[in-house]
């Protein structure tokens, strides 16, 4: 950390036209922004949302309240323009990439999807990890090419979002096994379960765990054997973009466990995160809590794709907005408080 500049960003915030702090959250803003950048003048450039898309073997268990086939049928609704993060994204100005990291379809070519497909979806985690230690290397390196293609446009400020129908319960295993907590504390009802259907979930779960008795919390290892293509994919995704000096916003629970396991990997990769939403997902709170995240926005939003990151964004557009716009005590001839 360069100590005389984050001196120099603390004094630039402190002695804008306002009582110390009186700007809360946005204060903590600009001045991450603008330590990652190593600026006291940050901007936001070419901002991206990154949807990772990708089909679970477990989703033949009926762990989520909608049908597998729904991953496919919600990629092309992305591609058509359709969905919540299409409409956000155009909102506020943020391009949006859809990539189909491993879904059970066969989009054909099609210039709106980048094609980083792996594999048809994962294996069944009941019985065999979800993907081999080739295939989730590929994962991590195709999720890190893409945020360099995405790098070499512009782009400083990178968001990342997901579809997968069965990715709450991959994200749960990892989430309770990384953290080393019950499954009970990680689990949620996804896409909108009745009770029964979270108790059948729940017991499954349960099954997959055991049936993985001996894994170990190597976050490497969780990952095959529970991760998803599009949570290896954004994992790979998240790290290249800290490598490369961007803001990574985090959307939800399925981003903040690819997250979580990134940050097991590289723990540098915390300075550059901002953790746009608190997801109602079950586990999202305690997740947040146990990484000492502050979440921007707590909507009661659940959806995945980036929602959460788009959202956001605006947010963080106002914290660099009053760093750079907004009169200090001096330039406005203004008074300070009285010491």
């Amino acid at each position: 950390m360069n100590v005389v500049l984050a001196d120099q960003i603390q004094h630039k915030i402190d002695f804008k036209t306002k009582p110390t702090g009186a700007l809360g959250m946005l204060e903590k803003l600009a001045f991450q922004i603008a330590q990652i950048q190593q600026t006291l003048t940050p901007e936001l450039k070419k901002p991206h949302i990154i949807v990772f898309a990708a089909s679970h073997g477990i989703a033949a268990h009926a762990v989520s309240a909608y049908p597998a086939e729904v991953t496919a049928q919600m990629v092309l609704n992305f591609l058509n323009g359709g969905a919540a993060i299409n409409v956000f994204t155009r909102q506020h100005g943020i391009a949006l990439l859809v990539v189909d990291a491993g879904v059970n379809y066969d989009f054909g070519k099609n210039e709106k999807l980048i094609d980083a497909k792996v594999g048809f979806g994962t294996n069944n985690i009941l019985t065999s990890p979800a993907m081999s230690a080739i295939e989730c290397d590929a994962c991590l390196q195709r999720g890190r090419e893409i945020v360099g293609d995405v790098r070499a446009t512009g782009c400083n400020v990178i968001g990342f979002g997901e579809m997968g129908i069965g990715n709450t319960s991959s994200a749960a295993l990892m989430m309770s096994k990384l953290l080393d907590l019950p499954l009970e504390d990680c689990v949620g009802k996804g896409t909108g379960l009745s009770d029964e259907q979270m108790s059948a979930k729940l017991a499954i779960l349960h099954q997959a765990m055991q049936n993985h008795a001996d894994l170990d919390n190597n976050p490497l290892r969780v990952l095959q054997t529970f991760g998803g293509f599009e949570i290896a994919m954004m994992c790979g995704a998240m790290l290249e973009a800290a490598d490369r000096g961007m803001v990574v916003l985090v959307d939800g629970f399925i981003a903040s466990v690819a997250y979580l396991t990134a940050f097991r990997m590289h723990a540098k990769i915390s300075q550059h995160a901002v953790f746009c939403h608190e997801s109602s997902e079950k586990g999202h709170e305690i997740l947040l809590r146990s990484l000492n995240a502050t979440p921007i926005l707590r909507l009661g939003m659940r959806l995945g794709e980036g929602t959460g990151c788009a959202v956001a964004y605006p947010v963080l557009q106002s914290a660099v907005a009053f760093l750079n716009e907004m009169a200090s005590f001096e330039s406005a001839g203004v008074s300070n408080k009285v010491a």
